[in-house]
């Protein structure tokens, strides 16, 4: 995909409004409409931007690692008479802890996501100090420290840490420190309002409801008495992002709260298999059929011949979606490929390289991969 992919769509985003804005712990942007003030929190976006492939390449300008929402002409990088003047939540070094955002469903346009620390303080002081904004040089420079304090998806054991679907090995955005939507066009849990599956009004946007991200960080070994957590999501479909940061302190020392179980932040037995669907993006001609093969016995061991057929029963000419769920035991690690098959027996496989998965330990005992024919 070429990088300019993002910006030629800029003109259809932008009457897409509402898009996506850190809520727990509770972002300055949140406290700002929750207040009355800020009428469409999900609207705080930096644009026009190179956003993908290279997540890290756009400067934040005006926006800086808090976020500004033009549309009401609100800088979160300053204190406000409703935020930034108090701590939100207090973590210990070392601490797992629960973060979500809330992506509004008119203006889902998948990507990847981070969360970030920056430990520079004399930096973060200037996003702290009442009555003062930033210049967009002191801005740039604490964008700079928090894209280095990005919190990886890895640094949390057993967390599902994949690559985006939408991004292909060797491009800057094959990196799995961040987080990754579902695919841009996966069916029913498609981009990012598919991450948690929950239903539409599960969180508040104020266009067209919104879909809660929910993911756990670990808090690294540092102390502030006041900091920031700052949120950034990188558009894949349109050349937008948005930022959003919370008042936060990190204090005392040792590990903080032990580790939690993989996938089980809730402390439930996690379910020893998991249903696991696929959905395939895959157009086809008549007769013909996709079909899923991947190393282990439940998808054929490699062998086409006891591949698993994926049904069509969602298939339309705009969304070609072929489906399957299978049960496969949690913590498992394979590989796949989807394969078409010819009503001649013909077989043609996806590009290199193979996909890989690895089954996640969930309460529930559901998962969804989504992805596109490569």
């Amino acid at each position: 995909m070429k990088t300019t992919f993002g910006l030629t769509l800029l003109a259809a985003a932008t009457a897409v409004e509402g898009h996506g804005y850190a809520t727990k712990p509770s972002s300055r942007t949140r406290l700002g409409s929750e207040a009355g003030l800020d009428k469409c929190p999900e609207c705080t976006i930096l644009e026009p931007v190179q956003a993908w492939p290279d997540l890290d390449i756009a400067p934040v300008g005006r926006s800086g690692p808090c976020g500004y929402n033009a549309r009401h002409g609100i800088d979160y990088n300053t204190p406000g008479v409703n935020w930034g003047k108090n701590i939100v939540a207090t973590y210990n070094p070392g601490d797992f802890i629960d973060v979500e955002w809330c992506v509004d469903h008119n203006g889902d346009h998948g990507g990847m996501f981070a969360y970030r620390i920056c430990q520079n303080q004399t930096l973060v002081d200037k996003l702290l100090t009442p009555g003062y904004i930033p210049t967009n040089d002191e801005k740039q420079a604490a964008e700079d420290c928090f894209e280095a304090g990005t919190l990886s998806c890895t640094d949390v054991s057993g967390q599902h840490c994949g690559y985006s679907p939408d991004c292909s090995p060797g491009q800057p955005c094959w990196r799995n420190d961040w987080f990754t939507c579902n695919a841009f066009q996966g069916g029913d849990h498609r981009g990012c309002q598919g991450v948690d599956a929950k239903p539409l009004g599960s969180c508040y946007t104020s266009i067209a409801g919104g879909y809660p991200v929910t993911k756990k960080i670990r808090i690294p070994n540092y102390s502030s008495q006041h900091t920031l957590l700052s949120f950034k999501w990188n558009s894949f479909q349109t050349g937008q992002i948005y930022l959003s940061c919370a008042d936060i302190a990190i204090s005392g020392s040792g590990t903080g709260n032990p580790e939690p179980n993989p996938g089980n932040p809730g402390g439930c037995t996690p379910a020893s298999t998991v249903a696991v669907t696929f959905n395939e993006l895959a157009t086809t001609s008549y007769g013909q059929n996709i079909k899923l093969v991947g190393s282990l016995s439940q998808l054929g061991s490699w062998n086409v011949a006891n591949a698993v057929a994926l049904s069509a029963s969602g298939y339309t000419n705009s969304n070609p979606l072929w489906s399957t769920t299978l049960n496969l035991p949690a913590a498992t690690t394979f590989q796949y490929k989807f394969v078409r098959v010819g009503s001649n027996g013909q077989v043609a496989w996806e590009s290199d390289p193979n996909r890989s998965y690895t089954v996640p330990q969930t309460c529930d005992g559901v998962a969804t991969v989504s992805s596109s024919w490569k």
